[in-house]
């Protein structure tokens, strides 16, 4: 018989997850300024395909076929979006500003998901959501009010189409019983070819050129950042909550804040602090409020009949 591990050995590999996601924003940042954005996002992902691909050989899992074969590509394209568009978006803004703004991600997905569900969340979480907006300007501001940089608008569009890939990840693997690695290595091999193709011959001489700092990074992000948390987070899942397990990993923002000030020198003044707070709480608060909408409609009994359709039967 297979021992559970103690609680606080999963605990703690969450939080391992939640802060090498953290780390990742200064690493890529600091990657894509030595070798470009396209070439740093391609390294990225064909280090973890080919990790990932050594784990599921060992592992010996069965690939996904047909539909499910379709979906995991497509699911591919909006991972490769994602991590794109954040590199992007973080060569151009500081690695705090990016950790803290892709956590918008938490606030944007039960929107979405309540409009595919049509289910209208309450007015609560929508307070929330402006509270995290309200966080984005003070973030943003650098002490004085002004519009976002391109690199923030990038990390926000990089938020809300993870929020477009969580809810349609959800929605079309529902129900499937495809290997959750398998389907994850297709999305890796996915991103590894569209990022190459992207970077084209940029990717060699990016190779040529890359200094051991350089090959850390990318080891970090495509070993650590990827295949690590990936498997991790697939494992810590199956032994304990859902709840549990979002909340520490919802840790992100502040370790992307701690390694951006603390590891990266970055600067963040009384108003960015203010408005990291909020972006934090906000998402927490709504995710929580999400939570207990959800709990409470699958709880609720179902509608008894109208005296019409009692009539009509």
């Amino acid at each position: 018989m297979t021992r559970r591990p103690p609680e606080i050995v999963v605990d703690v590999l969450l939080i391992a997850v939640a802060a090498v996601w953290g780390a990742s924003f200064l690493a890529a940042k600091e990657l894509a300024a030595e070798v470009g954005v396209a070439p740093a996002v391609a390294l990225r992902f064909l280090v973890a395909a080919a990790a990932l691909g050594v784990v599921c050989v060992a592992r010996r899992e069965r690939m996904p076929r047909g539909r499910g074969l379709a979906i995991a590509a497509v699911l591919g394209c909006s991972q490769a979006a994602v991590i794109g568009l954040e590199t992007w978006g973080v060569h151009l803004t500081s690695a705090t500003n990016a950790g803290l703004l892709i956590s918008l991600a938490l606030v944007f997905t039960p929107v979405l998901e309540s409009l595919a569900a049509r289910s209208w969340l309450p007015r609560s979480y929508f307070v929330a959501a402006v509270a995290a907006v309200v966080g984005v300007a003070l973030l943003v501001s650098g002490g004085g009010l002004r519009m976002p940089t391109l690199g923030d608008a990038l990390v926000i569009a990089a938020a809300v189409v993870r929020a477009v890939h969580v809810t349609a990840s959800a929605r079309l693997t529902r129900g499937r019983g495809d290997s959750t690695l398998a389907v994850v290595l297709v999305q890796l091999t996915v991103c590894a070819m569209a990022s190459s193709a992207v970077a084209g011959a940029d990717l060699p001489r990016a190779v040529g050129r890359l200094t051991a700092s350089g090959w850390g990074s990318v080891l970090f992000l495509g070993l650590l950042c990827s295949v690590f948390a990936f498997v991790v987070q697939l494992w810590a899942v199956r032994r304990t909550s859902a709840t549990r397990a979002s909340i520490l990993m919802g840790t992100e923002p502040v370790w992307a804040l701690a390694v951006g000030v603390v590891v990266g020198g970055e600067a963040v003044g009384v108003p960015g602090l203010a408005g990291a707070a909020l972006i934090v709480a906000a998402s927490y608060a709504g995710q929580a409020i999400e939570r207990r909408h959800r709990r409470a409609r699958a709880a609720a009994p179902a509608p008894h009949a109208s005296v019409a359709e009692t009539a009509r039967r």
